[in-house]
């Protein structure tokens, strides 16, 4: 089970780009301690990805980001398909114009490779999570190219086609939560991240869980539309993981709190 998290805010947002960030980072810290990623865009400029195999505690304090950040992406990994000692493997994943995180497990990712003839992005690469954002380059972000997929999947994307945008997915199998606020949109895997978010941005969010077969597309810190797929209901987890880094997620609020108190 890993954590994605990650947010779209408006340029008159005054929220501390930084400590946003980390407040994510820390709120799902306790679901993956194999790798640890972020990526982010300001207008006008290129994603930037920033990667390390550690648990998020190992990373916390060193993010940095611009405040002319507008769109985040956060991932901690619990992998599955793919070897964390293969950076390329470890979330963010670029694809192209499209740098992604996911949540869950495909598993007819080299069936999907094979047959649209994509190749890796990098020659050693075997994550599973890459057919997500081939398949979202080479269709512009259609959801119903999301339909090809036979697994799990809560997911979020940018894509550097299309400027100042947000994708957010969920398929079966996983949870994704938004947290809106007046200028801001946030996204995480629990609701429980996006209060660690209020709590610390001192942030009020209408928090609400998106529904299975749903693509949210947002800008400039709010939802832009919805769109619906339908996701292979084959695959079945009745329950899902245990949290596997529950140390994580008590060291990085313990981080966090000394670094919002500075």
């Amino acid at each position: 089970m890993c954590g994605i998290a990650g947010y779209s805010l408006s340029g008159s947002s005054s929220v501390e780009r930084t400590l946003a960030a980390q407040a994510l980072l820390a709120g799902i810290a306790e679901r993956g301690a194999d790798a640890v990623g972020y990526a982010h865009r300001s207008p006008g400029g290129a994603v930037e990805i920033l990667k390390q195999r550690s648990g998020a505690s190992a990373l916390l304090e060193q993010v940095v980001l611009p405040q002319t950040a507008a769109e985040v992406l956060v991932h901690v990994r619990d992998y599955t398909k793919g070897h964390p000692q293969i950076e390329a493997n470890n979330h963010p994943i670029r694809h192209g114009a499209v740098v992604g995180v996911h949540n869950g497990i495909v598993f007819n990712d080299d069936e999907l490779m094979l047959e649209h003839g994509f190749e890796r992005a990098e020659p050693l690469m075997t994550v599973d999570s890459e057919a997500i954002f081939a398949l979202a380059e080479a269709s512009d972000g259609a959801p119903s190219a999301l339909e090809q997929l036979r697994g799990s999947m809560a997911t979020a994307w940018i894509d550097e086609r299309r400027p100042g945008t947000v994708f957010l997915a969920r398929g079966v199998g996983r949870p994704l939560w938004i947290g809106a606020g007046r200028d801001e949109l946030f996204f995480a895997s629990t609701k429980a991240a996006l209060e660690v978010v209020e709590r610390f941005l001192q942030l009020k969010l209408r928090k609400r869980e998106i529904a299975e077969g749903t693509l949210v597309v947002a800008a400039e810190g709010r939802e832009l539309g919805r769109q619906r797929f339908r996701p292979d209901r084959n695959f079945e987890e009745r329950q899902l993981p245990a949290v596997r880094a529950p140390q994580e997620g008590v060291s990085c609020l313990r981080q966090l709190a000394a670094l919002a108190a500075l």
